[in-house]
């Protein structure tokens, strides 16, 4: 007679569970990372693309907020897009992350 391990079953089912979201919590990451994540300032002034990686991929500027006498307006409108545009890839991580876990939640490993 083979002698059976209480809850031996459920574990298996477990580890496959944690194997299957952990490939999905990669390719949700690889998703991302190519992605752009585009936000705007000053009314649509200044508009900044970063990547899914945080890597700037664009900034264009309306010819207007380039004055000279009015640097430190142009410095606030590009770090609130750039702040912005990087948000928006955080976030789309994070929620690609708690699709991937699909529920589960297992203390300090998210």
């Amino acid at each position: 007679m083979k002698a059976r391990i209480p809850g031996a079953a459920n574990q298996g089912n477990m580890m496959k569970r944690i194997q299957q979201m952990q490939e999905d919590m990669e390719n949700i990451q690889k998703e991302v990372e190519a992605s752009e994540f585009t936000a705007s300032a000053g009314g649509g002034a200044v508009e900044v693309t970063v990547n899914g990686s945080h890597e700037i991929l664009s900034i264009k500027m309306e010819p207007d907020v380039v004055d000279p006498e009015e640097i430190e307006m142009l410095e606030d409108l590009l770090i609130a897009a750039l702040n912005e545009s990087i948000k928006k890839a955080n976030d789309a991580m994070e929620q690609g992350i708690e699709k991937a876990k699909g529920g589960l939640s297992i203390p300090g490993l998210f």
